[in-house]
């Protein structure tokens, strides 16, 4: 049950955008020829108006199909001729006409004088940018009205809690999920240490994950070795206060502690927050968590691609299988959880779709901005080339995505946490 509702949770998203898409194309006067859920072949599929309404085969998306999308047909046809061999997108989206699919531009007949005059190319730069950019407009209100209402329901945790402990670690014979973390050799990481006292929890765990860091190994690091000397624990543990050692080892593969690098001490557990009491946020400050929200996943995701050819950046990207995998896991953790996934999915579609690459929306107004520059259309031989670019660098993250999803599948697997 949980993946037909990742399944759907995808659907919507591309329903949405390309929606975005729709309702702008209309209301800016342009001619919709084919509004689709999916890619043909198509296997349902109705007329209304000027614009046929289906559902495609191919589950790899969807389109809309606006009149004129292709400089070079749409002057073809304003001569009254036809292309010997429209573009590959023109194919694709043309693909598996009927009876109900409004003539197109790469048909066999003309189409009138006033339907060309609506046709995409046709129209001002402000109306085709105001189209294009509508797709990743809708993505980003999707993610930012989930978000908002998550921020409207937030807990805020008070105490730090042992949560998800590992299989053969020190932490699995010693520490319970839910232990109530106090203090760590003696250091209580909310009053003394190295951090000042009102830290929230992210920097408590920061700071026993640094006190566990101290331990080391006798003869230096090396993968898997022991630490010389325990770390005590004193946890609360059904409310009473109980003292526990774990001896930390050091795990070469974990990220190091400055972020910077791999290789740290650890005993094999991760944080959990616990006493949720209601943040109780008002309507601003619930947008504000949401804008906050937004931006740091903007601003790590670009982050990613622009440093994309550092191999501990490369680790980051995700293909789908990776994305409907963990979709599948926070679906089976809390709805909580699958509605921010959902949110930070739609959020990375508008980012990505923003990128100046064709056949990225991005890309489509990047050339747009071009034209208004220039004061003419640019030659579609340019565009094309252009376009080949785009999409060896929208396949190379294909491929790097698909290539972490492999690896992680028959590696540790994917995580939530």
């Amino acid at each position: 049950m949980s993946w037909v509702l990742v399944f759907l949770g995808f659907v919507a998203l591309i329903v949405l955008h390309e929606f975005g898409h729709f309702v702008v194309a209309k209301a800016t006067g342009m001619r919709v020829e084919r509004f689709f859920l999916f890619f043909p072949p198509k296997l349902v599929s109705v007329r209304r108006g000027e614009t046929e309404y289906g559902i495609g085969a191919i589950p790899l998306g969807g389109f809309v199909k606006i009149t004129g999308m292709n400089p070079e047909e749409l002057e073809a046809a304003e001569r009254g001729e036809r292309l010997n061999k429209p573009g590959l997108l023109e194919q694709i989206e043309g693909a598996d006409p009927g009876a109900e699919t409004p003539a197109s531009i790469e048909g066999t007949q003309p189409l009138p004088p006033e339907v060309l005059e609506r046709a995409y190319y046709n129209q001002p730069v402000w109306k085709r940018i105001a189209v294009i950019a509508a797709g990743p407009a809708m993505n980003l209100l999707i993610a930012f009205f989930v978000l908002f209402f998550l921020a409207l329901g937030v807990q805020r945790g008070t105490t730090l809690e042992v949560g998800s402990i590992e299989e053969g670690t020190p932490a699995a014979s010693a520490l319970t999920p839910g232990d109530q973390i106090v203090a760590v050799d003696g250091v209580r990481p909310t009053n003394g240490g190295s951090r000042p006292s009102g830290q929230d929890l992210a920097d408590r765990a920061d700071a026993i994950a640094r006190q566990v860091n101290t331990h080391t190994c006798a003869g230096g690091p090396t993968n898997g070795c022991g630490a010389a000397t325990p770390a005590t624990f004193l946890v609360k543990r059904n409310g009473k206060l109980v003292t526990v050692r774990v001896r930390p080892y050091y795990d070469a593969e974990a990220p190091a502690i400055n972020g910077e690098g791999q290789g740290r001490y650890r005993v094999g557990f991760g944080f959990q927050e616990g006493g949720l009491v209601d943040e109780n946020l008002s309507v601003s400050a619930a947008a504000g968590r949401a804008v906050s929200a937004i931006w740091e996943v903007t601003s790590k995701t670009v982050s990613v691609f622009a440093r994309l050819f550092e191999p501990e950046q490369r680790k980051q990207v995700s293909g789908v299988v990776g994305v409907s995998d963990v979709a599948h896991q926070t679906i089976n953790e809390n709805a909580r959880d699958a509605l921010f996934l959902l949110a930070i999915v739609s959020l990375s579609l508008a980012i990505i779709n923003l990128f100046p690459f064709l056949p990225l929306d991005g890309g489509h107004i990047f050339w747009s901005l071009v034209e208004k520059v220039r004061g003419g259309r640019v030659p579609f031989s340019v565009i094309e080339r252009a376009s080949a670019v785009g999409f060896v660098l929208i396949l190379m993250l294909f491929v790097i995505g698909l290539t972490n999803d492999i690896n992680r599948l028959t590696g540790e697997g994917f995580s939530v946490r």
